[in-house]
Formats: structure tokens, C-alpha cells, sequence
């Protein structure tokens, strides 16, 4: 079990507590709402989200436009300038708005809320796509050596669903694609992960999007690939009558090879065998009377 890390476990409303403060309220610490330049703002190279709608970020430019940044960035600063620890898809709606300066509260976070923070504004935004929030939780699991049942507390999920998450990254990188452009889902991911064939996880994949397959629907696809194939009933041969049995013998007699007979004295099959060339010959010759 992991070592207890500083300023963890805290829970969710105290980490992200800044949110509660508004505009013209100064914050709990006692620093206040600042307005910073955008020129003295850095993003944050760890942050969980590496993919921003275009058109979403669009819209939001507009929203602040007209209504300005409702709630302020939270920032850390180093020396003279500040780097984003929750708020970069504000920040970077806001200077496509053509703002000018932002408003930010700094806060003093060690590293590791650092990250815990940018993971949970995400998470609890829906922002991230599900392959950003699995590697998010991972990379938070490794730089601070975090057991799966610690990340699960801090993030207030399930251990299960943690590991669920995880597993995503395990996928071969052209589903991990699919699950990041959103053309298959979180639900999607997850039936996938539960294979090993990688093969067969390709060609699932493919289905998915082909045949635009609910959750459910794979589910189904999948339960039904893992059903035991029943074994083929073999038909029992219904015994030969005694005439039936006795004209049988007969035939083996005389063609002095193995002769089946089945079906019934009204209608029925013989099957003569041989077993190369010159029994055949000879089989042909008895039957023709050649001999």
C-alpha cells in the first residue's frame, strides 16, 4: 500500500473550493480574484485533456464575448508568471475571444494536487474523451504511487470502474483512435477490453462502426461468440431389418468387400467400398461377371 501523500485525500469540494468564489468575492485564502494578463498565463503540459473541439471552444468564445469569464482560472505561480491548473479551455476560448486578461486565482497546490485537480475539473466536466481520462489516471497513479483503490477515493469512482479505465490503454491503438475521436464510446471500449483475440477486437471494432451497433448490441455480439458450440448431434442408424441384414452379408460375400445397406426394403442406399485401384477392378468385374 502506497504511502499517504500530502495533501490528498481532502475530497473532491475541497480541492476544487476556488469554484465557489466568484468574480467580485475575495477567496478563502484570502489572495482574491486577480486579473492577470493572458501574456504572463502558461498552459499546463500535464493537463489530462489533449484534444479541444474547435467548434465547441467556438461557442464558448462567443459566451464570453457576451457574458465575460464567470468563473475565474485557478493558476499556480512561478516566479513572475502563471501556469493553469484547472480552466485551460477557458483560457484558450478567452483568447479566441480576443481578450486581453483573465481572471485567476492562485493557488497554492503541491504537485500532486496539481494533477489530482486538472484530472477532476475534466472528469467532472465530461471534457476529457475516454482514452484522456484513462491515461490522466494513470500517469496520476505513477507519479505518485497510487494503488487503484487510493485513485478510486480521490476521484470518487469505483475501483472497478478505475480498472475498467485502465484497460482501455491495452486496446490496439487503432481502436484507442476510435475511442478518441468518439466514433466508438467509453461503453464500447469496455466490451472490447474484456477480449484478448486482438484480431477479433479489430473486426468488432470495425462492426461497431460499420453496423453503428449499440453498447448493447456488442455485448450481445460478443456473449454470443463466447457461447460453447453445441456438438452435432450424430444421428443413430437405425438397425437393418433381418432380410435387409442377411442381403447385406450377401453382398459382402460375393464382392468380397465391406457393403452397407441402409434405409428400409422400400427404399434405401449401398455403399460398396474399395481401397485402391485394382479393388475396384475387381469389385467391377464380380458385379459385371468378367470373371
Amino acid at each position: 500500500m502506497a504511502a499517504q501523500k500530502k495533501g490528498l485525500g481532502r475530497g473532491l469540494d475541497a480541492l476544487l473550493d476556488p469554484y465557489s468564489v466568484s468574480l467580485d468575492e475575495p477567496a478563502s485564502s484570502g489572495a482574491g480574484v486577480l486579473t492577470v494578463s493572458v501574456r504572463d498565463i502558461d498552459t499546463n503540459a500535464q493537463q489530462p485533456r489533449k484534444q479541444f473541439d474547435e467548434a465547441s471552444l467556438r461557442e464558448l468564445a462567443e459566451s464570453i464575448r457576451l457574458h465575460g469569464i464567470v468563473q475565474p482560472l485557478i493558476v499556480k505561480k512561478k516566479g513572475e508568471r502563471y501556469f493553469i491548473i484547472a480552466g485551460e479551455r477557458r483560457f484558450r476560448a478567452a483568447r479566441l475571444a480576443g481578450l486581453t486578461e483573465v481572471p485567476v486565482l492562485v493557488a497554492d497546490y503541491d504537485e500532486a494536487e496539481i494533477h489530482e485537480v486538472s484530472l477532476i475539473e475534466n472528469i467532472q466536466r465530461e471534457d476529457l474523451n475516454p482514452i484522456e481520462e484513462a491515461a490522466a489516471i494513470r500517469f496520476l497513479m505513477k507519479q505518485h504511487d497510487m494503488t487503484q483503490e487510493e485513485v478510486a477515493a480521490r476521484l470518487g469512482k469505483s475501483r472497478p470502474a478505475i480498472a475498467n479505465a485502465l484497460r482501455l490503454l491495452q486496446l490496439p491503438e487503432q481502436v484507442i483512435e476510435q475511442l478518441k475521436s468518439g466514433v466508438l464510446s467509453a461503453g464500447h471500449g469496455r466490451a472490447l477490453a474484456g477480449l484478448s483475440d486482438e484480431a477479433l477486437i479489430l473486426q468488432l471494432a470495425a462492426e461497431c462502426v460499420q453496423n453503428d451497433y449499440s453498447v448493447r448490441a456488442l455485448e450481445e455480439r460478443i456473449r454470443r461468440l463466447n457461447e460453447p458450440k453445441k456438438p452435432a448431434v450424430k444421428k443413430e442408424k437405425k438397425p437393418l431389418s433381418t432380410d435387409l441384414k442377411s442381403i447385406e452379408d450377401a453382398f459382402r460375400e460375393s464382392l468380397g468387400t465391406k457393403v452397407t445397406l441402409s434405409g428400409s426394403s422400400a427404399r434405401g442406399k449401398i455403399t460398396i467400398e474399395y481401397y485402391n485401384k485394382e479393388d475396384l477392378e475387381r469389385v467391377y468385374e464380380r458385379i459385371y461377371g468378367k470373371e
